[in-house]
């Protein structure tokens, strides 16, 4: 019986913290940019995980390590989902946004689909 008074007790405790915790990051507010991953050249390369920033000007895709690749002038050439062999490196359920940019360069932009009308309003379709 003190087992079970036991448990109940450490599950009110951690219920308690996860709450506080939860409460602590909604009243912070949630990061800016929008989450995703990125390869460069599209079609080639590894994804890189990072955040499209929409703020101050351009667009501008910023990996987790990395250069910053700016985003000014790209356009949106097609939103597809992912083949088998990508959902394996990346969430399968996620949009591929691919892009041409102002270098003539390719970029392809893999965010969630509740993010996809979010990118899409910062990258204009070419």
């Amino acid at each position: 019986m003190i087992e079970f008074l036991f448990f109940a007790l450490a599950a009110a405790g951690l219920g308690w913290l996860f709450r506080r915790k939860h409460r602590q990051r909604t009243a912070a507010g949630g990061p800016a940019g929008i989450p995703g991953m990125a390869r460069i050249p599209a079609g080639e390369g590894r994804w890189r995980s990072g955040r499209v920033y929409a703020g101050q000007g351009a667009a501008r895709w910023q990996p987790g390590r990395g250069s910053l690749v700016p985003l000014g002038g790209a356009l949106t050439t097609g939103v597809r989902v992912p083949s088998v062999r990508e959902g394996i490196s990346i969430n399968p359920g996620s949009r591929i946004v691919t892009c041409v940019l102002a270098d003539g360069g390719t970029i392809e932009i893999a965010v969630m689909p509740l993010d996809l009308r979010e990118l899409l309003e910062v990258l204009p379709e070419g």
